[in-house]
Formats: structure tokens, C-alpha cells, sequence
């Protein structure tokens, strides 16, 4: 029901704000969708003017920038902007180097009485330097051990010394996030709960949409100050990276800043909103007063609401807390001072003693977590789910694999053990290529594994264990990847919570045969155990994936160990600090121009005066919700060069994929095309009645699929591209004849409206005048009615018509996405011929492997 209150004309214009127009309303394309606003701040996020007076409903927001269409301050024009950020962000030259291109770029330049936009190195850094938005400025300040040092005589000499700590005010940090225009329409004002209307299903996705939120929200709203207030949750997190700086200390503690009201796609997309504001350099200690003092900013706003300017350009009261914490296990044992191996999130106690503590909560009593100066936050309810430590290093690689390997050399002795390794190592090499699959060449016999490794070998694993381990391992297997894979989705719904905790069942109750069979010798182990809290934390705080370690991890990448490379290695630390405030001036000051409108078309065009029209007309952003049966567009690729030497008519065509009656297929195809409603069956129809085409054609290598996929690696609208190819010889070596799901039936759901087919063939021909894009597949039956009841995936296996291939030729708009078949292994041990360009015809039966990404997992049920 919708409710809806119509302000007072009193209210309209004053220091308290009106009361909300509406609870909720209908959200997306259509009305599929509802959501219900927290309407306790009594109409939240309501704009004000720069004293914090509310405005009447419809004002528009103050002009972002007062910045001229010309003005590229602190640069001279776009060429010098684009250079600065090409050499400094994107190809991150070194100084000599960025000096030998100058000098170069000079010489060229003498005969025309010109010069480059920069003199030197030194001339670039001054410039980027004097860019006025962006940069919070580094501090510092020292820390030294100060709890009880040990009665030995040799006290650890890191105990006794002083350490810097560098930090950026995280409070403005927030404030610029705040104030990003990038972010405008992925940003989330106020606490809500999102419902579908066909089954009133709750549905969990960006942080805002979780019940934390809205739990903060009631108990702000009972301060009258806040009425009207935007509530902020500031999510951080720190993960420890190991560089070699000048203070003689390898191990740094990098501390990133986001915030909730950013969706979840932002946050995960690089786009700079996930910040660093610290470099804790803390070997060994495990003081936690950093935190204090870094975050001290936030204290009085998280009492009483200031005013901050938003990305839309309207001012609004801002009201900060503490949120998610995003750290590995390591971390959280840290941070919230329990004894390692309890679980932080079931250490919440009253008061107690020491001693109790620590025996019946694994606590350290003596030490304080930094949340307890805090309003309205306990550390361990703010613990996130971190799916990449917990889920995927932990659970799948550390235990689970390693495991597999102790069963067998516990059941079948070392040598017959290594064997078998052997041929799942070799099942492993086998596996399909598939677009974005790691291969495995040697198997999973590698000596460092990162977080990517183990997503990789999730993928293939399970069918190559098949045969060597019991059912209940493979049932053990099955239930943990179902586990991961719902977990990772973009959105979960309560029925899809439902599903996360019935597969927790299955794995808690099929991994009890590594205790029966004495491969381990207890399940105290905390990463499991991390697995139960998932369904209290998905609704407390969203789908994790906008809340694990991995953002942190690939962010070392851009705030850490880059700039640790760029420097001279010498006293890198406040090198390092440097570069990561430059980086950010540049990346707000193209968001700035861009805003602006000054960035259309390319910088030659721009200089030419010939802007390209096509620069002015961004692609439409895609609707947020798409069903998973919506026909993707597929476009065949052209301009490879080895399709020139491809059958260019018909006939020869046939000769080359050997399938002599390759005319009647296009015959068929034809007639299916000119006559969709002809309701009689096509194989029944004489041959003679079909068109006849024996013209010319173009044979492409490869055809790409655009669906929607937002769980996966895509674009901010969700939107992923897949390549599917189909080339006798594919990079100069082998044949590749890839997979794909046909849209059979698109009114059925998962793998019932689906087909499996294998592309022979893409082609193209005009037939009338019109252009028939086209695929010729062999087609694959499906096994059973239901997919196998150990490893949860369909079976299939190539069709034949008597002794023949059954094949067709099928329109490209018929192909939904790549498939990836698995072979099904059995208990034999596989031939060193079998290498992953010939599995597929090396093999009866294969598994349509659901787990090759998150989007085959959300249509192969």
C-alpha cells in the first residue's frame, strides 16, 4: 500500500523539512519493482542551502562549477591535460623517460617554431600539483608499542622504537566522494527495502537496501536534529601488502574509505570510490590507536548533521557512522581483539572480567577496539563477509583441495595417491576453452596460489575429482560452489537466501566423511564456520560483493605496489604518498571537465574542429533489470584476416566442413525464415519445397553475445560481451568449435527453454536482398530430465540422426550466450592425448558446467 502526505504550507520553506511525499513508490522500468523509504528523518536526504535551511520541493541545485567551456586551469588547454594524464595515470612513465619523450617531442617541433606542452618531468609534477581539487593533503603523526614489554633481556628492539603513520582526513575524503557528479545516478539517499510486486519477495542488493542501514536510521531519526539529515555509513577496510620502503619495515597496512549510499557495481568498478586515507607502518604490533586518531574527524558529525555539498549539486545535513568493516581473518582477529580461531562476530559479551573473557568469548579483555569511542557501533556486528579469504582462499583452497589430497594418500598410499593427482592434474589440462576461463596447463600444481587462481580452479574442479573421491565429497563440492556462487550474485533474494542455507546444510552435512574417514581431525576451523553467518549478513548488509576483501586487494595494486614501483626505492614511503594525491587530482579534474561537457570526442578532433558526432551520442544506459529469457543481440565479428582464405561460395563450403547436404540445411533454414508460422514440422516437408541458395557467402572466425550479466565482470549497467568462435585454427595452432546456449523456448525457464549446441560454422548471404546472418551448430541432447543428482549439472551429448551429425543451420539471433561443456571423466584414467582442443570429440557425455561464471549459474537449473 502506498501512502502518501502532502507537506503544510508552513513546512515549505523552513529550517525543518517537509514531511515525505511518499513511503514508497515504484522503482525501475515498468512496475515490477517497489521500495519502501525509511521515513523516520522524516523526508531524508532533503536539500538545504549552504546554511542548512531546507529549500521548497523542486529548486535546483547551484551550478556545480562556475568553470568556463575553455578554462583548463591549471593547464593551458586540453592537449596539456590529456598528455599530463597519459604520461602520469595511464602509461605511469618514469621521470628520464618522460624527459627523453619531451626532448623528442621538441625536436619535431623545432621546424615549426613550436614546443611540447611540458619543458620536463619537473615542469609535469608542478602542474599536476597545482590542480585545486582532489587532493587531501597527507599527515603524520608517531606510535610507539605501549603495552607491558616482556622481563627478558632482549626486548624485541620494535618495541622500543617509534613508527610513522600517514593519513588523509577521512572526513574529507568522504566529503569528495559526496561531492563526485560521477556518481549521481548510482548513488542511494536513504535506507530502503526493495520488494518485487508478483511475489512481495524481499530483494537484497546495494548496501542501503539492507537492514543495518535501516536500524541506524531509527535511531538517528530520534534525534530531533536529524530530521531531514542524509545518513552516511562510512565502510573501511585494511588489508596487510608487504613493500619494501626505507623505514626498514616490509609489512604496511594500507586503510581504504568508501561509502554506503555508492552502489555496489561503483564500488567494484574502479572508479574511485574506494579511497586510501592510511599507511599504518606497524611490523609486528598490534596496536590499534591508529584508528583513533585517524578517524577522530567523524565524531562530532556522527552527534549533530553538517552541511555537504552532493554530486547532483544540491547542499544537505550530513550525518555520519561507523559501518562494514572489510578485512581478511587475520584482520579481524586485530581489530576486534579476540584470541585467534574464535569468531568475531559471536564474541559480543556484557561485562566481564579478563579472565571470563577471554576462556568463554576468546576475548582479550585488556584491549579496547577503536569502535568503542564511537557512537552507535560494536566492531563485531560491523565484521563484513569477505567472500575472497573466507569462501574462496580459505574454504575452497585451503581446506577442500587440500583435503582431496590427504584422502587420497590416507585410502590409496602415496604412490597410487600421486597417480591419481596425476590424472586429475591431466583432467584439469583438458578442460574447454571458454572466454575469461583460466587454463591449467600442469594442473593445480602450482607453488603460489592468488585469490584469482582459486576462482579459476573453482570452475573445472569438480568434474575432475569425479571418479577418484566418494559421492560425499563430490556432494561435499557441489553444496560449497552452490554456496559461493549465491552468495556472489548481484541481487539476492529471500528466497535465494532460502537456497544459501539449504546448500550449508548439504555441505555441513556431506563434508562430515573427512572426519569419518580420518582425514582431518576437528571442524573448528573459523573460515567454515564464517559460512553461517552469510544469511544474517546478506540482510543486514546487501549482496557481499559490494563488501569483500578483493576491492582492497585490487586496490593495492593501484594505491600501493604501483607507486612503490614508480619510486626510486629509496625512502618510498612518502613517494608513494605523493603519487596517490597527483592520481587523484588528475582523476577529479577529468570528472570535473567532464562534467563540463569539455571532454566530447577526441583531442585531434577537438583540435580539428571536426568533433565527431558519434562522441555526443553516449549509448543508452541499459535497464537495470533484464530477464535472464531476454534474447541477447549477436553480431557477427569480421575483419580477421585468415577468414579471407574461408569457402567463399556454398559448395565449397560443404567440401570444407564435410557435410555434403549442406545446401538443403540452408534450404530449410530458408524456408523456416520465410515461413515462421508454418505449423507443420519441417522435417516432414519434401526437400524440393525449400528455397535453393548456392550463391556466395561470408565464413567470419567468431560472433559476440551481448547480455546482461551483472554478477560477472561487465559494464556499470550490467551489460557483458562474450566472444563465441568458431575457426579451424584458432591463435596459429588448433581447431576451436566452441559451445553455446540456443534460445529454444524462451517462455520456459533455465536449462527447459534452452539448447546446447556447438558452432561448425558462421556465415553470412544474401538471399533477396536480404542479409541472413547465420550459425551452423551441431546440437546436443540433454540426458535425463533433471540435472545429476551428485554434481547438480545437466548432462548432454552430441546428437545423431542415425550415424549422422545432427546439424543446422540457425539464424545468430538464436544464440543466447557460450556454453562450457566439462567431459564426464568416469573412474578411467585419461589418455596423455586428451588436451583441452580435442576433449570435446574425445568424449560421450559432458557436463554443462554452471560454474564457468555467475551468469551460467543463474540459467543452467
Amino acid at each position: 500500500m502506498f501512502y502518501l502526505t502532502v507537506p503544510s504550507e508552513d513546512a515549505r520553506h523552513s529550517s525543518v523539512p517537509p514531511a515525505p511525499e511518499v513511503d514508497a513508490e515504484f522503482y525501475g522500468m515498468g512496475k515490477n519493482l517497489y521500495r519502501n523509504y525509511h521515513a523516520g528523518l522524516n523526508a531524508p536526504a532533503q536539500p538545504c542551502d549552504a546554511n542548512g535551511l531546507f529549500l521548497p520541493p523542486g529548486t535546483p541545485p547551484l551550478p556545480l562549477t562556475e568553470q568556463l567551456p575553455d578554462d583548463w586551469s591549471p593547464f593551458r588547454n586540453r592537449t596539456e591535460f590529456e598528455t599530463a594524464e597519459f604520461l602520469y595515470s595511464r602509461a605511469q612513465m618514469s621521470a628520464p623517460n618522460i624527459n627523453t619523450l619531451l626532448d623528442l617531442w621538441a625536436a619535431s617541433l623545432l621546424k615549426h617554431g613550436d614546443v611540447p606542452p611540458f619543458a620536463d618531468h619537473k615542469d609535469l609534477y608542478k602542474t599536476i600539483d597545482n590542480i585545486p581539487i582532489g587532493g587531501v593533503n597527507w599527515q603524520s603523526f608517531k606510535i610507539q608499542y605501549s603495552r607491558e614489554k616482556p622481563d627478558i633481556p632482549d626486548v624485541p628492539s620494535w618495541m622500543n622504537q617509534q613508527f610513522d603513520v600517514w593519513y588523509r582526513d577521512p572526513r574529507e575524503v568522504a566529503r569528495n566522494i559526496l561531492a563526485n557528479p560521477d556518481y549521481v545516478n548510482d548513488f542511494d539517499y536513504r535506507p530502503f527495502r526493495e520488494y518485487s510486486v508478483s511475489k512481495d519477495e524481499r530483494r537484497y542488493q546495494d548496501f542501503m537496501s539492507g537492514d543495518w542501514a535501516w536500524q541506524q536510521a531509527d535511531m538517528i531519526a530520534t534525534d530531533p536534529d536529524t530530521l531531514g539529515a542524509t545518513f552516511v555509513p562510512i565502510i573501511l577496510g585494511s588489508d596487510k601488502t608487504t613493500v619494501s620502503v626505507g623505514t626498514g619495515n616490509n609489512e604496511y597496512y594500507p586503510l581504504y574509505l568508501s561509502i554506503g549510499n555508492v552502489r555496489n557495481n561503483v564500488r567494484r568498478a574502479h572508479r574511485d570510490a574506494l579511497c586510501l586515507v592510511g599507511f599504518l607502518a606497524i611490523p609486528k604490533s598490534k596496536s590499534l590507536k591508529p584508528f583513533h586518531t585517524i578517524l577522530e574527524t567523524f565524531k562530532n558529525p556522527m552527534s549533530k548533521p553538517e552541511i555537504a555539498r552532493f554530486g547532483d549539486g544540491h547542499y544537505r545535513r550530513v550525518f555520519y557512522g561507523l559501518g562494514p568493516y572489510i578485512a581478511d581473518y587475520e584482520e579481524q582477529v586485530l581489530l576486534t581483539s579476540i584470541v585467534r580461531n574464535w569468531c568475531p562476530r559471536e564474541a559480543l559479551f556484557e561485562e566481564e572480567t579478563s579472565d571470563v573473557l577471554r576462556r568463554d568469548f576468546g576475548i582479550v579483555g585488556s584491549i579496547v577496539p577503536f569502535t568503542n569511542d564511537f557512537p552507535r557501533d560494536d566492531i563485531h556486528q560491523l565484521i563484513a563477509p569477505d567472500i575472497l579469504h573466507q569462501i574462496i582462499k580459505g574454504c575452497f583452497k585451503d581446506h577442500l583441495v587440500t583435503w582431496v589430497e590427504k584422502y587420497l594418500h590416507h585410502v590409496h598410499g602415496k604412490r597410487e595417491a600421486e597417480r591419481r593427482m596425476d590424472d586429475i592434474d591431466q583432467r584439469l589440462a583438458a578442460a574447454t576453452p571458454f572466454t575469461g576461463l583460466r587454463r591449467f596447463p600442469q594442473g593445480r600444481g602450482f607453488k603460489q596460489w592468488t585469490g584469482d587462481d582459486s576462482k579459476a580452479l573453482m570452475k573445472i574442479y569438480l568434474p575432475a575429482i569425479e571418479g577418484h573421491v566418494p559421492t560425499d565429497v563430490i556432494r561435499t563440492f557441489r553444496a560449497f560452489l552452490e554456496f559461493c556462487y549465491l552468495v556472489r550474485r548481484n541481487i539476492i533474494t529471500e528466497d535465494m537466501i532460502s537456497q544459501i542455507e539449504d546448500a550449508l546444510c548439504r555441505f555441513h552435512h556431506y563434508h562430515s566423511i573427512f572426519l569419518r574417514l580420518g582425514v582431518v581431525p576437528t571442524f573448528s576451523l573459523p573460515r567454515q564456520h564464517s559460512m553461517k553467518h552469510y544469511p544474517d549478513l546478506i540482510r543486514l548488509f546487501g549482496a557481499p560483493n559490494g563488501l569483500c576483501s578483493s576491492m582492497t586487494e585490487n586496490k593495492h595494486i593501484k594505491a600501493v605496489k604501483q607507486p612503490w614501483r614508480r619510486s626510486n626505492k629509496y625512502n618510498a614511503l612518502g613517494q608513494m604518498l605523493v603519487t596517490n594525491q597527483r592520481l587523484d587530482k588528475i582523476a577529479a579534474l577529468r570528472v570535473d571537465f567532464t562534467k563540463c561537457g569539455m571532454l566530447n570526442g577526441t583531442c585531434l578532433s577537438d583540435a580539428s574542429g571536426c568533433l565527431d558526432t558519434s562522441c555526443n551520442n553516449p549509448p543508452a544506459k541499459p535497464s537495470n533489470i533484464i530477464p535472464d529469457t531476454a534474447k541477447p543481440n549477436a553480431d557477427i565479428d569480421d575483419n580477421v584476416d585468415e577468414e579471407r582464405k574461408r569457402a567463399q561460395t556454398v559448395a565449397v563450403l560443404a567440401f570444407e566442413l564435410s557435410i555434403p547436404n549442406l545446401q538443403d540445411l540452408i534450404g530449410r533454414f530458408l524456408f523456416e525464415q520465410l515461413h515462421p508460422r508454418d505449423p507443420r514440422d519441417h522435417a516432414t516437408i519434401p526437400l524440393d519445397s525449400f528455397p535453393v541458395y548456392d550463391g556466395k557467402i561470408s565464413v567470419v572466425n567468431s560472433t559476440s553475445s551481448r547480455f546482461y550479466a551483472p554478477s560477472d565482470l561487465s559494464g556499470i549497467g550490467g551489460m557483458r560481451r562474450e566472444h563465441i568462435r568458431s575457426c579451424p585454427k584458432w591463435m596459429n595452432a588448433h581447431a576451436r568449435y566452441d559451445c553455446m546456449f540456443i534460445n529454444a523456448q524462451p517462455d520456459l525457464e533455465g536449462m527447459r527453454g534452452l539448447q546446447i549446441a556447438r558452432a561448425l560454422c558462421f556465415f553470412s548471404f544474401k538471399y533477396k536482398f536480404v542479409l541472413y546472418e547465420c550459425a551452423m551448430v551441431h546440437w546436443f541432447d540433454v540426458i535425463g530430465d533433471a540435472p545429476d543428482e551428485d554434481t547438480g549439472m545437466w548432462v548432454v551429448q552430441p546428437s545423431f540422426d542415425g550415424h549422422s551429425p545432427n546439424i543446422s543451420v540457425i539464424h545468430i539471433d538464436a544464440i543466447y550466450c557460450a556454453a562450457h561443456l566439462l567431459p564426464v571423466y568416469g573412474v578411467d584414467f585419461i589418455p596423455r592425448a586428451i588436451n583441452f582442443s580435442n576433449s570435446l570429440d574425445k568424449f560421450r557425455t559432458f557436463y554443462v558446467n554452471k560454474f564457468t561464471d555467475h551468469h551460467a549459474f543463474e540459467i543452467t537449473f
